[in-house]
């Protein structure tokens, strides 16, 4: 059986474990490409969805697990200060090794998460 190409905003939504509220928001401002139909609903690419779900096949034992896209890293010294953009209504802000921000790619509009344990918050993508 043939992979799927494309999903419905509904059905990427859930992909991504955001609200259809959200997709929507992210294809406005340009953080999600979409396509459109016939009917001009929104379809959304396969590569899109992989795209922003990164490396998510790979699970943390962490309890608190927040896929998102990067907004900005500020790298200064040895620091790199990294903005996430969360599941609305949240944004998770993290302050990592510059060494750990170069190694991970991290860049505006790349996929990510931020896994919160205790008082730290660590980046992956």
């Amino acid at each position: 059986m043939p992979r799927r190409r494309t999903y419905t905003a509904a059905e990427a939504a859930r992909a991504l474990g955001i609200s259809l509220d959200t997709l929507r928001r992210w294809d406005r401002a340009g953080r999600i490409r979409t396509q459109r139909d016939a009917a001009n609903r929104r379809l959304v690419p396969a590569t899109e969805i992989a795209r922003l779900k990164g490396g998510a096949g790979e699970q943390m034992s962490a309890r608190n697990h927040f896929r998102g896209v990067v907004r900005e890293v500020r790298v200064e010294g040895l620091l790199a200060q990294v903005e996430l953009d969360v599941t609305e209504p949240s944004r998770v802000v993290a302050i990592i090794t510059r060494d750990a921000a170069e190694e991970l790619g991290l860049r505006p509009g790349k996929s990510a998460a931020a896994v919160v344990k205790a008082t730290s918050v660590m980046i992956e993508t």
